[in-house]
């Protein structure tokens, strides 16, 4: 076989497999799609919801390779108090002792790795978590097919300077203290 006749074959079997990613950009049912939060004090937690105001998640066929979400925290609740007591809970969270939202109204999560666990749809994911005026990355595993997308996030709340009755950084706080981390499930339809 020639020279010739061996490169005109290669390159012909080269052309033969498609090598042309399928993107693939969803965007999130906001409406569908929920968010719920859990904080723990040392007498107990609260949960609650809070909404994502838009958002895509980006797939290579059905690999999720990407994506971006942003939570409106202006739409935080409290789903374990009712009346006075959850509004007074939630305009606590909502003032600069801790999230801000006058000043800082959305947190965005950026994904910027993702990789796969060795199960269709199952990934440990990278992102860049924005709070208030703070970005740090965060790993969380992600269940991802079929159009929902489930995640279970912990987050330290002191690594975006939201450190009210953090035992961390205040001494003979007793009872008054509040648990650093807290934990988003988050529920995405797409």
């Amino acid at each position: 076989m020639s020279l010739i006749s061996a490169l005109f074959i290669s390159i012909i079997g080269l052309m033969s497999f498609n090598t042309t990613p399928n993107i693939a950009t969803k965007q999130i049912d906001t409406e569908a799609s929920k968010v719920e939060w859990k904080g723990y004090k040392v007498t107990g937690s609260h949960v609650g919801l809070i909404k994502i105001s838009s958002g895509e998640l980006t797939f290579d066929d059905t690999k999720l390779t990407g994506g971006k979400l942003i939570i409106d925290m202006n739409s935080m609740t409290c789903t374990d108090l009712s009346g006075g007591t959850a509004d007074k809970l939630i305009g606590h969270l909502k003032s600069d002792d801790f999230f801000g939202v006058a000043t800082y109204p959305t947190a965005a999560l950026t994904i910027t790795n993702v990789a796969s666990r060795g199960v269709m749809g199952d990934y440990k994911v990278t992102a860049d978590l924005k709070i208030k005026n703070t970005t740090k990355q965060i790993k969380f595993d992600v269940m991802a097919k079929d159009g929902v997308a489930k995640a279970n996030v912990t987050i330290d709340r002191t690594d975006y300077d939201v450190r009210y009755g953090s035992g961390s950084f205040f001494d003979n706080l007793g009872d008054k203290t509040i648990y650093d981390e807290f934990e988003m499930n988050i529920h995405i339809i797409y």
